[in-house]
């Protein structure tokens, strides 16, 4: 081989292992085309739940997601209806997708709709509780493993079938009496209560809804005047009640599946930053409120579509951006803790697989892992993807940083860092903040609102998380203090 072609052979390799040649924008007439797939993600009876082993199938969970062609290196975005995706789960699925579509790790999202009675997922966790002889109690991983496989597969297949699409859709329009406010402060600003998705204090109940974000938010693909791929965004914990054993996508998969079906559109819906937020004050809990909840939302989202305004999209208003972020730990993570808490046998079964899974979320971070926040712009709209069980000021922030567009937000990414809370909420105290639900820091707003800032190009640094976070509270009833 002549020393010319070598040199040439080289430098392309190298150019390619460090994205020179990326093509992050297409000619606009190669024109845009969506594809879209499904796959059961239902486990087994006997695999285990989130808290539970499955008793049986009450209705059937999915991963589903689209594919973007034409702008570029496909773009797949994914939601599951599990409990969460975290660590290196998170990037193992997304590798497999972007294999399977021939695109990039970095044009991947996996999110989860974090129902609870569905499964848990991280393949760092269960390797620690499997060395520990515990793994199979919480982890089924042949199933996780398939789940990818098939969900891989099935993108790939459908890439055969692909829509052009020419016009893209936005709506909105508020979702009544599902979402409230989990924490409840007292006169001094601090948590008191927390109103938990089923709540049976009538005085909680009967306390205001709290900050939240109330509006539905759907996006629209069409193909002429066809409709063929619709996202959809709410926040809201997904929980009406759970520990059944029996799987099931609770209200906000069956509010998905109830609209696709009665529309004819393929549906992905995704979590909003709802981490902080729940059906608390409008659900007691009871077998009865899920169909309730869940027509509320189908009717939200039915409304939101209705509301929907259509303009021309070409590849050149289709862009993908993301930046990869170091999340600050929490300083009560310790890795010796961590281990004993795993390996010691009086330790309580739900402690000793968080501890598991707290571990890999340290683990990763220390062999030098980041987070992936991205941001897809599609015609007027932005929709960022965020890890974590996010507190909705994050949403409502990314709005006010970029008024004079259309910002949507999906959370529960990666969900190793479990809920990230504002800096303002940490000293609030109140079980979201707490040791055992979060492993990040107070010091995670700033590193996240920088991220946000940029994908958004918003100017304006002045606008944060924190500016959201209810600091005054409406005060407890005397009978509900004395009942938490």
């Amino acid at each position: 081989m002549p020393l010319y072609f070598r040199q040439a052979t080289q430098f392309c390799a190298i150019a390619l292992s460090i994205g020179l040649f990326w093509n992050s924008s297409a000619p606009a007439d190669q024109g845009l085309r969506v594809a879209t797939f499904a796959v059961d993600a239902s486990p087994a009876v006997g695999s285990p739940l989130a808290y539970d082993p499955t008793r049986e199938i009450t209705e059937p969970l999915s991963c589903r997601g689209v594919v973007l062609l034409g702008a570029g290196d496909p773009v797949v975005l994914c939601a599951v209806d599990w409990i969460g995706i975290g660590n290196e789960s998170n990037t193992v699925f997304r590798r497999r997708l972007a294999s399977a579509v021939g695109t990039f790790p970095e044009r991947v999202v996996v999110h989860t709709l974090h129902q609870h009675d569905a499964p848990r997922c991280d393949l760092g966790a269960a390797r620690l509780l499997a060395e520990a002889g515990y793994d199979k109690q919480h982890y089924d991983v042949p199933f996780i493993e398939s789940v990818f496989d098939s969900a891989a597969a099935a993108a790939r297949n459908s890439l055969s079938s692909a829509w052009t699409i020419d016009a893209v859709a936005i709506g909105e329009a508020p979702v009544d009496q599902v979402a409230s406010n989990r924490r409840l402060l007292d006169a001094q600003g601090k948590v008191v209560a927390t109103r938990y998705t089923a709540c049976r204090d009538e005085n909680i109940r009967s306390l205001p809804v709290g900050v939240v974000d109330p509006q539905m938010r759907v996006v629209t693909l069409y193909h002429a005047d066809t409709p063929v791929a619709r996202l959809s965004f709410f926040a809201t914990h997904p929980q009406s009640y759970y520990r059944t054993g029996g799987a099931n996508p609770d209200f906000p998969g069956m509010a998905r599946n109830a609209h696709q079906q009665q529309s004819g559109v393929f549906q992905v819906h995704f979590n909003g930053a709802g981490g902080n937020v729940g059906a608390g004050k409008f659900n007691d809990g009871s077998p009865a409120m899920r169909a309730v909840l869940a027509e509320r939302m189908r009717r939200g989202m039915a409304a939101a579509v209705a509301a929907e305004i259509r303009r021309p999209l070409d590849s050149r208003q289709l862009k993908w951006n993301h930046e990869k972020v170091a999340l600050p730990v929490a300083d009560h993570l310790d890795e010796t803790q961590l281990r004993q808490q795993i390996t010691a046998p009086e330790t309580d079964h739900a402690l000793r697989v968080h501890a598991a899974d707290q571990l890999a979320f340290l683990l990763q971070v220390k062999q030098g892992h980041k987070i992936q926040i991205s941001c897809l712009d599609m015609g007027e709209a932005s929709i960022l993807f965020m890890p974590g069980e996010l507190f909705v000021e994050y949403q409502l922030a990314a709005a006010h940083m970029k008024p004079e567009r259309n910002v949507l937000m999906a959370a529960y990414g990666d969900y190793g860092p479990f809920y990230i809370g504002t800096r303002v909420a940490y000293p609030q105290g109140g079980y979201e903040t707490s040791p055992r639900a979060s492993n990040v820091s107070p010091a995670v707003e700033e590193v996240l609102l920088t991220s946000m800032r940029k994908l958004l190009q918003a100017s304006d640094s002045r606008v944060h998380a924190s500016d959201f976070t209810d600091t005054i509270g409406p005060g407890l009833p005397a009978a509900a203090k004395a009942s938490n």
